[in-house]
């Protein structure tokens, strides 16, 4: 699976959603990286969580429903496709792997500057995943 990121590849997790959603962080044309992902919980009214999320302190949890208003129904519609999961599925999955995603990429509760890619890289996706 490309990530488009400088021709390097998205890390592979094991899981079909976060394997959908790792390459459109990494992709010019994706999200926008994690700034990108932020800025649309941001814009949808979920700035206290996803600054939560960032944050030392404990990650507010995220509700399906919630991801569909932040990423819009197509975005969850194509990662459901991608991940050969139906919409409901993803939405859930998402949900319950963003805030880790997005606090494991923020060290020191600070969004990363430069290449993603390697912040990725060196990720411990089972933690995120709950295994």
């Amino acid at each position: 699976m490309l990530g488009g990121f400088l021709g390097r590849k998205a890390p592979k997790s094991g899981n079909p959603i976060m394997d959908a959603l790792l390459p459109m962080l990494l992709a010019k044309g994706g999200i926008g990286g994690l700034g990108g992902l932020l800025g649309k919980f941001t814009n949808a009214g979920l700035g206290s969580k996803a600054n939560s999320w960032v944050g030392s302190g404990d990650n507010e949890p995220l509700d399906p429903d919630e991801v569909e208003q932040a990423l819009g129904a197509d975005e969850v519609e194509r990662i459901a496709q991608q991940a050969g999961v139906s919409r409901d599925e993803a939405k859930s999955g998402l949900a319950g792997m963003i805030p880790g995603l997005v606090d494991k990429m923020s060290p020191a509760g600070s969004v990363p500057t430069g290449a993603l890619g390697k912040v990725m890289k060196g990720l411990d996706f089972g933690s995120i995943l709950g295994r």
